[in-house]
């Protein structure tokens, strides 16, 4: 069951929906989906979802606004044309509409614009970054699962478009909220080829799931969409999720979600590694050119790339991953640099 509570709305931030709400006499930091369940001031009574915190969970791990009893019960206008629904026999569940194509349509994009799958949110910010550096044009993110679902959490998203390193947000179920719709990730990237995009970034939002079994977490969400790429004949490249400073063997040099991804894929993909490996690579993980070239299992296809890890250092844009800095982990860093300018090479 839902693990809901009441509580008082105590601090609020503009912008994002970040609060503070007092539950049974504790503050406790909230999130309220203004999309969803609309803005949240100061005295206002809420109930929130309380589970993923009193766990401890990183994902999940704030108490969700649920509904805001003071000022959301009076809703929205849902617009008489539209008909299809999302969080579906939820009680969040509300109607979108969604930005696929026609029946009609061509089955094939009309542009083979590439599509860089990422392996956790982590990676956004440097992979826009080092494909804008790259002059790859105006890049789309398509938001998938395995993550936070909600397209209004991500506060790098938002910081990455402010900037203009990301042209615009598709969610695809079971995401929602974002600048459209899709109901499919396959449909979401049948469409950006009709956006005045020239390439696609696809991932998880931000709090990636994880239950430390072999296919159990959110990195599988990047077999779906490399999956989806391949079907539409779009060049699909893969950002590996590596790592020099994850306490975690399994995270470590590559990563366990990455391998399971390579494996089980259909058809080849690139595979960009970060040039200079050799001087990122953990000794713990093993040869770096063994490691990489089991996983690409005679199908996907390696390739170095520049990683700017002092560029991108300096850019203002998140250099933190799970409590690890820049310089604590600088591999983790390196790998979707060079996966965003293998992007900016492809597009």
């Amino acid at each position: 069951m839902l693990k809901l509570r009441r509580g008082t709305v105590v601090e609020s931030q503009p912008g994002g929906g970040m609060l503070v709400v007092e539950v049974d006499g504790e503050r406790r930091r909230a999130w309220a989906d203004e999309s969803m369940v609309g803005p949240a001031e100061p005295g206002d009574e809420v109930v929130v979802n309380t589970a993923a915190l009193d766990l401890g969970l990183g994902s999940g791990g704030y108490d969700i606004v649920h509904v805001n009893l003071t000022r959301g019960l009076e809703g929205g206008e849902t617009p008489p044309d539209v008909h299809v629904m999302k969080l579906n026999y939820s009680s969040l569940q509300h109607a979108v509409d969604p930005i696929e194509l026609p029946a009609e349509a061509p089955a094939m994009p009309v542009r083979a614009l590439p599509v860089l799958v990422l392996p956790l949110h982590g990676h956004l910010a440097p992979a826009a970054w080092a494909a804008g550096e790259g002059a790859a044009g105006r890049v789309g993110f398509v938001q998938a699962g395995g993550g936070g679902l909600p397209g209004g959490l991500s506060s790098d998203l938002r910081t990455l478009i402010d900037r203009g390193l990301i042209a615009g947000s598709i969610t695809a179920s079971p995401s929602y909220g974002g600048e459209r719709e899709a109901i499919s990730l396959i449909g979401a990237l049948h469409a950006a080829a009709e956006l005045d995009w020239d390439a696609v970034i696809v991932g998880p939002g931000p709090g990636i799931l994880g239950s430390s079994t072999r296919y159990g977490h959110g990195g599988m969400a990047a077999l779906d969409a490399s999956h989806s790429a391949l079907a539409l004949g779009l060049p699909t490249i893969v950002s590996p999720r590596m790592s020099s400073g994850d306490p975690r063997p399994r995270h470590l040099g590559l990563s366990h979600h990455t391998r399971s991804v390579l494996e089980l894929l259909l058809g080849g993909v690139e595979v960009p590694v970060p040039a200079g490996i050799d001087e990122l690579w953990p000794l713990a993980a093993g040869d770096p050119a063994a490691v990489i070239e089991e996983a690409r299992g005679g199908l996907h296809r390696v390739r170095e790339a520049p990683a700017d890890l002092p560029g991108y250092a300096e850019a203002g844009l998140p250099q933190r991953t799970m409590g690890r800095t820049l310089d604590e982990d600088r591999l983790f860093f390196a790998a979707p640099l060079a996966a965003g300018r293998a992007l900016a090479d492809a597009a």
